[in-house]
């Protein structure tokens, strides 16, 4: 399964959340790290909800890039 990652860049780290999986999140000192952290967060959780017995959630969430002119 492929489920959308957003990441963010904050001041002094990056943040990783999974839309898809609500409480999935990461946070790394870099990009690289970020997507290492969230990669192995993502299979926790997922291994976490088969355990319980629950259906493991379908990747629906999409993105898509806007581009407007700046003011």
């Amino acid at each position: 399964m492929r489920y959308l990652v957003v990441v963010e860049e904050g001041p002094t780290s990056f943040g990783a959340y999974v839309p898809d999986l609500p409480g999935c999140i990461a946070a790394g000192e870099t990009k690289e790290e970020v997507l290492t952290l969230i990669r192995e967060a993502i299979e926790l959780h997922l291994a976490d909800i088969k355990e319980g017995g629950e259906p493991i959630p379908y990747p629906s969430s999409t993105s898509e890039l806007v581009e407007i002119e700046a003011a």
